[in-house]
């Protein structure tokens, strides 16, 4: 039986997508969205939250040690090694916040975190287009994208949650803190054993070489960058999610902040559930049903769709900003408080928030999922892994610019200014879609 496991060259990929991509979720979520709501809740400045952005770099540089994956080891082999040291970094995560210098501490190890999550979806990226085939590639992007938001829900709702629930019942925050990520540690160690016997072998997952000792860099980068109208496929990568990037570092401390400040002055266990949970949830559907589409309609024709859905819903957050609407629903949990014998337990529902973060949520799932599926169909031929990396990187640039200057942006103008602009920004990223090539034959010269 171990035999048959170890040596099996395929395996219904309903096994290990979920699994993989919910995976692949959880340490980008825990770095770029969790520690977020972590340092507001720790009295950190705004201009602090915003310059975290630096983070974001191992994701825009990973296609530089790409081919280093290429070809080192197998993809299988390089994502049960991830999963165990992410495991324990996570680990010392929980435990530095204890330490009188647990700000150094936690940016050094997010930062780790960060590397080894850039490279964990490298090889998980890898994995997916050497395991699927084209036509699955399309089908199961839906799906990937789907239990990726599971782990958004999973770190960025619930665990929140329950850092919140912590600091309410014994006043530190920290200890709230410091069981997620005890958490997570033990979630990844779960996840090595599970892929361990059940990812499959695929036959073209090995090492790629050179024709020479030294790695490709100049063959990747020269085909790469020489496919037809890269100039506006490069334009379009950096510049389709640059509003958003405005809008995601700072949508947390918004909710967060005092009214006074210009915030909506909600709690961690409000946030954990309303834009962590449900809207998450909103998110999934969106992204199901992107990818529904697109296997329906194909994604030239769903393009434009998408967009006005990812985009159009960030004036919302201008509503808000300007509005700040109050209404307020307030349900009872007292029947779950029991379970527990912990006393009373009351959950707090705006409406109007619930409605703004649902709308955005569901939209920004189907215009990710869209953008996701161009990028896949950029990845080809031999070194399609470390070309796949090239794109996410450079979409990780699209993010940590604008995400950098958002905190001092909205430290200058507050937050209205910073989500009208957020608005406007999205305009050329839509303007490039004018002129990207979308027949596939095309997309690399001959």
């Amino acid at each position: 039986m171990f035999n048959y496991l170890k040596e099996k060259t395929s395996r219904n990929p309903w096994f290990y997508i979920p699994s993989q991509y919910f995976a692949e979720g959880i340490p980008f979520v825990l770095v770029n969205q969790l520690s977020v709501a972590m340092y507001k809740s720790l009295d950190a400045t705004n201009e602090f939250i915003g310059m975290t952005s630096f983070l974001y770099l191992p994701w825009s540089l990973k296609f530089l040690w790409s081919p280093a994956v290429d070809a080192t080891s197998t993809k299988r082999q390089w994502v049960l090694t991830l999963h165990l040291i992410l495991s324990l970094f996570f680990v010392f995560l929980g435990c530095g916040l204890g330490f009188p210098s647990f700000l150094t501490i936690s940016l050094v190890l997010f930062t780790l975190i960060a590397f080894c999550s850039a490279t964990h979806d490298i090889v998980i990226d890898g994995y997916y287009l050497h395991a699927l085939n084209k036509k699955e590639q399309a089908f199961f992007s839906g799906i990937r994208n789907t239990f990726y938001r599971f782990a958004m829900i999973f770190a960025g709702g619930i665990l929140i949650t329950l850092a919140g629930r912590i600091k309410e019942m014994t006043g530190h925050v920290i200890q709230g803190w410091s069981a997620a990520f005890y958490i997570a540690s033990f979630i990844f160690l779960v996840l090595f054993f599970y892929h361990r016997f059940i990812l499959p072998y695929p036959v073209t997952d090995s090492p790629v070489h050179a024709t020479k000792s030294r790695l490709p860099y100049k063959q990747i980068f020269r085909e790469y960058f020489g496919q037809r109208q890269i100039g506006v496929i490069l334009s379009f990568i950096l510049l389709f999610r640059f509003g958003e990037g405005l809008l995601l570092k700072m949508v947390q401390p918004f909710f967060l902040d005092k009214t006074a400040a210009g915030g909506m002055n909600l709690g961690l266990e409000e946030v954990g559930i309303m834009y962590g949970t449900i809207g998450i949830s909103a998110l999934i559907i969106g992204g199901i049903l992107g990818g529904w589409l697109i296997k329906k309609y194909g994604l030239k024709k769903m393009i434009w769709p998408f967009t006005l859905c990812m985009h159009l819903p960030n004036l919302l957050f201008v509503y808000l900003a300007v509005c700040h609407p109050l209404l307020e629903w307030n349900f009872s949990l007292n029947w779950a408080a029991r379970l527990f014998d912990s006393g009373t337990w009351m959950v707090k529902t705006h409406p109007v928030l619930l409605g703004v973060v649902m709308t955005e949520q569901f939209g920004y799932g189907l215009g990710f999922t869209g953008f996701m599926v161009y990028l896949l169909y950029l990845a080809r031929g031999e070194f399609k892994t470390s070309h796949y990396a090239i794109s996410t990187g450079l979409m990780a640039v699209g993010i940590m610019v604008p995400g950098f200057l958002s905190g001092l942006i909205q430290a200058k103008l507050g937050y209205t200014w910073l989500f009208i602009i957020s608005c406007i920004t999205t305009i050329p990223g839509m303007v490039c879609i004018f002129f990207l090539p979308f027949d596939e034959d095309k997309l690399h010269q001959n």
